[in-house]
């Protein structure tokens, strides 16, 4: 996806004196979990995993239970709006997923296209900014089209950034960034860290603070791995249809009581 080449990464979003003296009934319950709401995760980034599984348990069909994960993540997304988290980046659709059986490709691509469309006026009345992280050019023109429509509304919104990963892959990523960076001609002696994050997909989003990750599974399946070297991994036992608002209050909590080191003695 064409990107526009950034020198560094940025610096984090100061929430606004609108989200932190706000007080709504989520912030309140935060409050009384003991969590800071001058010290939010600015960037979180979410794993959801755990509907195939939560559709199994309850003797429906996997569709069915991608279905319910997307209700969940119009709650979520809310949440973390409402909460003062700035940027949300969820994983909807990996670049292995295709893998997977025909039937279920299709009712994925179109659920996502979909609840793109039927989802913009409540993001857009939200403030929500949406952006995408993928191969765009991979993905069936319908999907496409929605995606870039949601992107054009909202591109003057100035509330939580929400970013929708489709036919996302880390690697894949990176890949495509040093060949962006080869094609501007820049001598290989003069590529850093810098330079390739600079070429990433959403290179003006700073790096996630939290990555959570639901249904129990303890691996990073190919997501963010540039953008995530020293963030904090939380992961729930909730699978992703159950996930809610309290959820995510605790993974914020138990971020809270970490020590972020950046690879430096604390």
């Amino acid at each position: 996806m064409p990107t526009t080449p950034n020198a560094q990464r940025p610096t984090p979003n100061t929430p606004t004196p609108q989200h932190l003296n706000t007080s709504t009934p989520l912030r309140e319950e935060a409050l009384q979990l003991g969590i800071s709401l001058t010290s939010l995760p600015h960037h979180v980034a979410v794993i959801m995993d755990g509907n195939g599984r939560w559709a199994k348990k309850k003797g429906l069909g996997r569709l069915l239970g991608h279905r319910e994960g997307y209700k969940t993540l119009r709650g979520v997304l809310l949440a973390a709006s409402e909460l003062g988290i700035r940027y949300l980046t969820v994983y909807a659709f990996s670049a292995e997923n295709w893998r997977r059986p025909a039937e279920e490709v299709a009712g994925l691509m179109k659920l996502i296209e979909t609840a793109a469309r039927d989802e913009l006026r409540l993001m857009h009345k939200n403030n929500v900014r949406v952006q995408v992280a993928g191969r765009m050019d991979e993905v069936p023109e319908g999907l496409r089209r929605a995606l870039e429509h949601g992107i054009e509304t909202t591109k003057d919104n100035t509330g939580i950034t929400f970013t929708l990963a489709v036919n996302y892959g880390g690697r894949a990523e990176i890949v495509d960034a040093v060949k962006s960076i080869v094609a501007s001609g820049v001598p290989v002696e003069q590529i850093t860290e810098e330079s390739i994050s600079a070429h990433l997909y959403n290179p003006a989003q700073p790096d996630p603070d939290l990555m959570i990750r639901t249904a129990g599974e303890m691996r990073w399946s190919n997501f963010l791995i540039w953008q995530s070297a020293y963030c904090e991994l939380v992961v729930t036992d909730v699978t992703w249809p159950e996930f809610g608002p309290n959820d995510l209050l605790q993974a914020v909590a138990v971020y809270q009581r970490r020590t972020r080191k950046f690879g430096a003695t604390v």
